[in-house]
């Protein structure tokens, strides 16, 4: 008998071997196709030996030194990478373990930005329906997810939320992308106005929705619009670049491709590539030197912020994706794969939507295309379509609740930015042979 509390304790889970490249392979010597990188994890592949090498040369000179007492290279290489990439020189960059920490992290940051300012009673946090942040308690408080969040509902902060910028089901059919990004972005103007903007702390959205939804970019200028509304009312932007950032989307970060530029953003899963736990909160420097001069300090921590092997595997990451072109293969191939993906289920009755950014790709699937008919969730359609695609030799991401938090089905694709045209092929293949008969599931 195992000792391990599993996820699921009544799954039979494969053993996993090895992973090279894009496939990974369990301990009967079965070979899957990657193709959602884990959870939006795995950006530079299995097995990369630049990391690899990364990784074991900083374990050879010092693993892990705690940050009360000591700084260490990889940290302070990793933080410069990711500063400029922000695009602002007096960006602070926070490292943590993962997402969740990293979300819990920019709760603080905001909390005490605005005390540090002599503003405490903002202690609100505006965020999405349909939204997913993480499964620490404050984290989960931000989170939109009614399947997350119910069983610990008592535990939670009852913070406001706004609906979703989600067009393929709240865009009106005499609506441009753009009339619907504005009226999305409305939406958090009434719930500033209705809460006062002197309560509010920040509001908190993924760039592009990945987990709850399967991959909604924003519509139109629907970030551009949020961006001024904050301005206007002197509350802070929190992105949540947890899965769309780190490349995943063809930009360095996503929001780049909207134009505007958060105050405090957060990356995890793709920034050491799955090779090491690492997560990490970006502030802009008019809020780390706020904090300093009111404080001397940010009252926060965890035992391994900065750990100096995590983020020599962030280092080696990001030189990976710089030096083989990953930005622009992602662009490329997630094009490719969404075009394959049309022609290829075109014809599925199931096929609802095809969306994403880069390599970071949703299909939604429906009972009835003409009416957007979910499926119902009693259904237990995505666990079952996990099921088999691993059975298919393919590692796909399904999520359900996608329609209305409890109806609804959707896969989320996000494989190694190193793909191929090959593995594109191999990737459709696959999955339409999982989808060729969803009603015998």
């Amino acid at each position: 008998m195992s000792g391990v509390f599993y996820r699921e304790p009544g799954n039979d889970y494969a053993r996993i071997e090895r992973g090279e490249g894009v496939y990974l392979y369990d301990s009967d010597g079965r070979q899957y196709l990657d193709g959602s990188g884990g959870a939006a994890v795995c950006s530079v592949g299995h097995g990369h030996p630049a990391v690899v090498d990364a990784i074991k040369q900083q374990v050879d000179r010092c693993a892990f030194a705690h940050t009360l007492f000591f700084t260490n290279e990889p940290q302070e290489q990793l933080a410069e990478i990711l500063c400029s990439r922000f695009g602002e020189a007096d960006a602070r960059v926070y490292f943590l373990s993962g997402g969740s920490e990293a979300n819990e992290t920019a709760i603080k940051l905001a909390r005490q930005y605005w005390v540090a300012k002599g503003q405490s009673e903002r202690t609100l946090f505006i965020s999405r329906q349909q939204s997913y942040h993480g499964n620490t308690l404050g984290a989960l408080s931000l989170s939109g997810n009614p399947g997350r969040r119910a069983l610990f509902g008592p535990l939670l902060q009852n913070w406001p939320k706004i609906s979703p910028c989600y067009a393929y089901r709240h865009q009106a059919v005499d609506e441009t992308p753009e009339d619907y990004g504005l009226r999305a972005a409305t939406k958090l103007q009434l719930a500033i106005d209705q809460h006062g903007a002197g309560n509010i702390a920040a509001f908190v959205a993924e760039t592009v929705v990945g987990a709850t939804l399967g991959v909604v970019p924003p519509a139109g200028a629907y970030l551009r619009h949020i961006r001024d509304i904050c301005d206007r009312n002197d509350i802070l932007l929190i992105l949540d670049e947890v899965m769309a950032g780190s490349g995943r989307c063809g930009t360095h970060f996503a929001f780049e491709q909207d134009g505007i530029r958060p105050d405090i953003v957060t990356v995890a899963k793709g920034l050491a590539g799955g090779y090491q736990p690492l997560g990490a909160t970006i502030a802009r420097g008019y809020i780390h030197k706020e904090i300093v001069a009111a404080h001397g300090a940010f009252a926060h921590g965890h035992t391994y912020v900065g750990h100096a092997t995590a983020c020599a595997a962030g280092v080696a990451v990001a030189d990976v994706v710089d030096d083989e072109g990953l930005l622009a293969n992602a662009m490329a191939m997630g094009e490719l794969l969404r075009r394959e993906l049309r022609s290829a289920l075109g014809s599925n009755p199931w096929l609802g939507d095809i969306r994403g950014r880069g390599l970071f790709v949703g299909i939604e699937l429906v009972t009835d295309r003409e009416n957007k008919t979910p499926p119902p969730g009693s259904l237990g359609l995505p666990t079952k379509l996990r099921k088999k695609a691993m059975q298919s030799g393919l590692i796909c991401y399904p999520g359900g609740g996608s329609a209305d938090g409890t109806n609804g089905a959707h896969i989320m694709l996000a494989p190694p930015l190193i793909y191929t045209s090959q593995h594109v092929d191999e990737l459709v293949t696959r999955l339409a042979s999982v989808l060729t008969d969803i009603d015998a599931l």
